[in-house]
């Protein structure tokens, strides 16, 4: 994966299966610190502490589909790669935060990558889950929610066609709002 909007993509996929109802998606450039940190939150079924532990092991998945499972541990090899790290804490029944650190200016660090297009596709694929998405540069901030979104369009599926076209430009439009990287 070669940009971040990918990593985030896989990591949350990973919490709708591990039955979360609220995935939380934060992500912080501190220009004047020169970092960038990404943290997804979920209230998932949550690992047990010999999951955690081989969680970062290319070798282990509790996918059925394939026999490796490369999404975190080549996010940390990123993280690591611009100056920065993978966290991960997880309780059984209470879910799962993963938080990657970088330096924000770092040559290595990959792109954000098009954020926008990734959360519609979150939702597009997810309705029923709970996405809050915060970004936020310096003392701006984006956020959106979907439960905000469901409360203002009523009846209309969060997934119709025209929502989700107006997702991604108010996504669009937020993250250039506040200069975000793009």
């Amino acid at each position: 994966m070669l940009e971040l909007s990918l990593h985030i993509l896989d990591i949350t996929e990973n919490a709708v299966r591990a039955q979360a109802q609220t995935v939380r998606i934060t992500l912080t450039e501190e220009p004047a610190m020169d970092r960038f940190m990404l943290e997804i939150r979920d209230d998932g079924k949550g690992m047990s502490a010999d999951e955690l532990k081989r969680a970062l092991d290319p070798f282990y998945t509790t996918k059925k589909v394939r026999r490796v499972g490369l999404g975190l541990p080549m996010l940390a090899q990123a993280a690591e790669s611009a100056g920065g790290c993978l966290e991960i804490e997880s309780k059984p029944g209470e879910g799962t935060t993963v938080t990657v650190t970088f330096q924000l200016n770092h040559i290595d660090r990959q792109p954000l990558g098009d954020v926008p297009s990734t959360l519609v596709t979150l939702i597009m694929g997810n309705p029923d889950i709970h996405f809050v998405y915060r970004h936020q540069r310096g003392q701006d901030v984006y956020i959106l929610d979907t439960d905000d979104i469901k409360t203002e369009i009523e009846d209309v599926p969060i997934n119709h066609i025209e929502v989700l076209k107006f997702i991604k430009q108010d996504v669009a439009e937020g993250l250039k709002g506040i200069n975000a990287e793009a």
